[in-house]
């Protein structure tokens, strides 16, 4: 049987076959297992071989549709690749030494199957435009699933912020207690966050939409090809400007990479306070059983794990993006090897946020927050401090004097140990008048201005909350795949 038959058996290939590789005709001699095991990227990029499928039908499409490939051949090759897609699906794919990437194992796959047809596959085609392609095409897909579980995440933010209706805890700065802040103000307050990283990830993903197809190595082709069809087919709005620049931009990853830290980032201020509030010391949060773990030591202990992942994920991504950028500083014009660099930094980082993302959902959606207590915790008297200062101004004072007039009241009550509500009804610039600002939940339903953390003013926002989110549906439904 002929060596190159479509039956597609590798075992019914010559040694000579299967060792060769795809540049096998400038060397005199086999590459080593050394450099064979250091240069594959198999491993990692095993995960595009969707992208890889789609993206060679759409270039075979375009061959014959240039007239490189007769209807015939075409028809062979889409066959060919078909099958390997089934088998890559089905895990029946047989891969051997010579196979460094998943681009290399499905057109050898192909030759096999297709024979002399299949060798002309790669046609005005080089893997520098061909690996460049298929990472976009999984960026497209992957950042619309990593978008709509940020999306979840949001929603439930936004969900547990309209439920918590009027309650209100300690705001923090420096992590000293504040000012009262209704509940869902501080849940929206990580919403807003997430929503921006949204919208940076939307961006991202609209100038990573270009299709490199055509580029070839570095200059093109001499070949009639097709770029802006081959463009259209694959759905991106529009292919390459510059020839050199479409097979050594990685920017889009950079940016990708960027986006993933910085949402887990976001992802880390938020466990941080689950951490916090679960604590027995702040106790404002009661784990679910089932968003939790135990010690094997300690029998009492309710652990807060995924907070504490997610914080600790996050120095992995960051150090991903940098690593990024340092690969990409030093490089000249146009491919470098260097640049196969890109895939598990960002596989990891996408993979990584996504399972963040999902856990956080899950233990946000679940936990319940102990009001009474944190109610409790924010009704110090001192809460309402800024409050009489402002009193004090109302009534035409410069807010430098107010604020060193009632600041000096805290510092009496602290040092005397008097109750700060005595001082203040002393004091002559304040006086009985002024102990309504001291009263449990007044501070915060005094909070009126736009964007702030009273009652009225967090039910506008709420609503705003409510149109990001369903702007960012659609968003989404036009983009599923």
């Amino acid at each position: 049987m002929n060596d190159e038959s479509p039956s597609g058996d590798p075992s019914e290939l010559s040694e000579e076959k299967q060792g060769r590789t795809l540049w096998h005709g400038r060397f005199g001699v086999g590459p080593s297992e050394e450099l064979l095991a250091f240069t594959s990227s198999l491993a990692v990029d095993r995960r595009l071989a969707r992208d890889d499928i789609d993206g060679s039908l759409a270039h075979v499409a375009m061959l014959e549709g240039v007239g490189l490939l007769t209807r015939g051949e075409a028809a062979i090759i889409k066959t060919a690749l078909q099958r390997a897609a089934e088998e890559l699906a089905t895990g029946t794919f047989k891969f051997v030494t010579t196979d460094e990437d998943i681009h290399t194992a499905i057109e050898r796959r192909v030759t096999e199957l297709a024979g002399a047809a299949g060798a002309k596959l790669h046609t005005g085609r080089s893997r520098n435009d061909q690996v460049a392609l298929d990472l976009r095409l999984y960026v497209r897909r992957e950042g619309r699933e990593l978008c709509a579980r940020i999306h979840t995440l949001a929603t439930t933010l936004a969900k547990r912020a309209a439920g918590a209706g009027e309650s209100y805890l300690p705001g923090y700065t420096h992590m000293q207690r504040a000012q009262p802040v209704t509940l869902a103000h501080h849940l929206l307050a990580h919403f807003w966050a997430l929503e921006r990283d949204m919208e940076r990830l939307a961006d991202a993903l609209e100038r990573a939409d270009v299709s490199p197809l055509g580029a070839g190595a570095l200059a093109g082709s001499s070949l009639p090809l097709d770029p802006d069809r081959v463009a259209r087919d694959l759905g991106f709005p529009r292919r390459f400007e510059n020839s050199l620049d479409a097979v050594s931009d990685r920017d889009f990853v950079a940016e990708l990479l960027f986006v993933c830290a910085l949402t887990q980032v976001h992802l880390s201020r938020l466990g941080e306070e689950v951490v916090l509030w679960s604590s027995e010391e702040f106790g404002f949060l009661r784990l679910a059983d089932e968003y939790a773990t135990g010690s094997s030591m300690l029998p009492q202990k309710k652990n807060p794990d995924i907070a504490e992942l997610a914080r600790g994920k996050t120095g992995r991504l960051i150090g991903h993006l940098t690593g990024m950028l340092a690969t990409l500083k030093g490089l000249p014009l146009s491919y470098n090897r260097d640049l196969q660099e890109d895939k598990e930094t960002l596989f990891d980082a996408m993979d990584t946020l996504s399972l963040t993302l999902a856990a956080m959902n899950g233990l946000l959606d679940t936990a319940t927050f102990d009001i009474d207590r944190m109610q409790a915790a924010a009704d110090d008297p001192a809460s309402a401090a800024a409050d009489l200062a402002e009193d004090l101004v109302r009534d035409g004072m410069p807010f430098r004097e107010a604020h060193a007039i009632v600041g000096n009241l805290v510092r009496q009550s602290v040092e005397r140990g008097i109750p700060l509500e005595e001082l203040v009804m002393t004091e002559p610039a304040l006086g009985p008048d002024a102990l309504a600002a001291l009263e449990p939940g007044v501070s915060v339903r005094r909070r009126t201005t736009p964007g702030g953390a009273g009652p009225a003013a967090v039910k506008i926002q709420l609503e705003a909350a409510q149109a990001c989110l369903a702007e960012r549906a659609r968003w989404l439904e036009e983009r599923s795949i």
